[in-house]
């Protein structure tokens, strides 16, 4: 284990339990790397310095006990839409939120499993951008490049494992918002089936669209989290079949029939995939190929699900604004939005829901013929720093569409997609590709997942040693 970087949820594991190491080591030693790393990267909002070393010492003794619970004594962090007892919740935004009193399910489960929560990563505000910049908690940079964004919403806990402060993080996806950051940041991405993850105290966050996920550099690490974080609270409205989707890592997925999606499903403005994009997209559906697997080029019948998402997405920043302390200290965009889903939340909200039924006949329909789709999880590398952000409230909608108009189909139908890394384009920028599922189908696309790093190795690269205008230290 070096200081510069931290390994593996795994290997960490490992080495606290086999007393290679203390816990409170490992945790200083991340508290150490944040620290360095605040001015440049800024990707948490709140570390909880003394707290964590407290909880490190605590799991110090219980691991001296024989205690081996599963993540014991292993740093984690955890987005700023989460819950974590003693800490405000400001979900990105400017204002004197309270500190809250108890853990959100989530952070309660990862606990029990005896992580330490070292922090609270940044977030843009109310999750609503593939950019994690704003004036409550400044610009989140991509480690890999620091003059380009990290992604978002969950831009901090990307930044945070692909740089190598934390072994792994929970973020959360209402629109690709695990898996964008995870695909510009070269990470693995789960977006687990709705219910998997209790996004309590809130059962259904976004309308049921968004949903807590998890990011590592490794599949093994990313599956590792998502199992102890899985699980429910007595009053959560949806509770999937219990799985350990760690079990699936290394199996066989045997020959799958696999659909490459390239094609964006249905937006009102232009999305077009960036050719070096499509390039890496099929680079990876080639080695599926190899592996065994057929491929062929084929869309899911998407029809006009954009409009059952708008209404739950904008009636959910609603819901959230209700909440602020302050209203006035938020984004003009924020507000605006605010006020559309103030108009949607009635019966236009109501009608999206009722058309998820639909929407799950038709598009499981297409399982009938294929077992998993591969598609871009972007249709642009990440953009720089201030691109998207200092755009208008509809000039922000088009440049978010153009650049991100594959994920969020998958929020509508509440079902498993997992981003793995598909290379670098352009000045070293890294991109992603999905695999997608049926409801419950995160064993299989871990394994299809797992396949694919064992061959391509992405998790051995790290980011290098970048400047504040993100070309190569000398």
């Amino acid at each position: 284990m070096t200081p510069d970087r931290a390994a593996g949820l795994a290997e960490t594991r490992r080495a606290l339990a086999d007393g290679e190491v203390t816990s409170r080591e490992v945790v200083e030693r991340t508290l150490a790397r944040i620290e360095a790393t605040q001015p440049t990267l800024n990707a948490f909002r709140i570390v909880r310095a003394q707290a964590a070393l407290a909880e490190a010492d605590a799991a110090d003794r219980q691991l001296a006990a024989g205690d081996r619970s599963p993540l014991l004594g292993v740093p984690v962090a955890v987005k700023d839409d989460m819950d974590v007892a003693g800490e405000p919740t400001a979900f990105g935004c400017a204002g004197d939120f309270p500190r809250v009193t108890t853990d959100g399910e989530a952070v309660r489960r990862l606990r029990a499993a005896g992580a330490v929560i070292v922090g609270k990563t940044n977030t843009c505000e109310l999750g609503q951008w593939p950019f994690t910049e704003g004036p409550a908690f400044g610009d989140t940079r991509n480690p890999w490049h620091t003059g380009h964004t990290p992604g978002g919403s969950s831009g901090g806990s990307a930044a945070a494992v692909a740089a190598g402060l934390v072994p792994a993080a929970l973020g959360s996806d209402g629109a690709g918002s695990v898996r964008i950051p995870a695909s510009w940041t070269h990470l693995v991405g789960i977006k687990p089936q709705r219910g998997r993850i209790s996004t309590w105290p809130r059962g259904e966050s976004f309308h049921g669209i968004t949903v807590n996920g998890t990011l590592a550099r490794t599949v093994a690490d990313a599956a590792l989290l998502l199992d102890a974080a899985s699980g429910n609270h007595d009053r959560d409205p949806h509770r999937p079949p219990a799985l350990t989707v760690s079990d699936a890592v290394g199996r066989d997925p045997g020959r799958l029939r696999i659909a490459l999606s390239l094609k964006p499903p249905f937006t009102a403005v232009p999305a077009r995939l960036q050719p070096e994009v499509r390039t890496r997209v099929l680079e990876l559906a080639a080695r599926l190929e190899a592996l065994g697997h057929t491929v062929e080029e084929a869309d899911p019948p998407y029809g006009q699900i954009g409009l059952t998402f708008l209404p739950r997405a904008t009636a959910g920043i609603a819901d959230w604004v209700r909440e602020t302390p302050d209203p006035a200290l938020l984004d003009p965009r924020t507000r605006g939005a605010a006020r559309f889903g103030r108009l949607l939340g009635g019966a236009p909200l109501r009608a999206a829901r009722r058309a998820e039924a639909v929407l799950h006949r038709r598009i499981g329909a297409f399982f009938g013929s294929y077992d998993v789709v591969l598609a871009p999880t972007t249709a642009a590398p990440p953009p720089a720093i201030g691109a998207l952000h200092k755009l208008r409230g509809f000039a922000t909608d088009r440049a978010m569409i153009a650049a991100c108009p594959y994920a969020w189909p998958w929020n509508v139908l509440g079902w498993p997609g997992v981003n793995v890394p598909a290379g670098f384009v352009g000045d070293g920028l890294p991109v992603g590709a999905q695999l997608l599922g049926p409801a419950n189908s995160e064993p299989l696309l871990v394994s299809v997942a797992a396949q694919l790093e064992a061959e391509l190795r992405w998790h051995e690269m790290w980011p290098p040693q970048r400047t504040e205008a993100g070309t190569p230290a000398a």
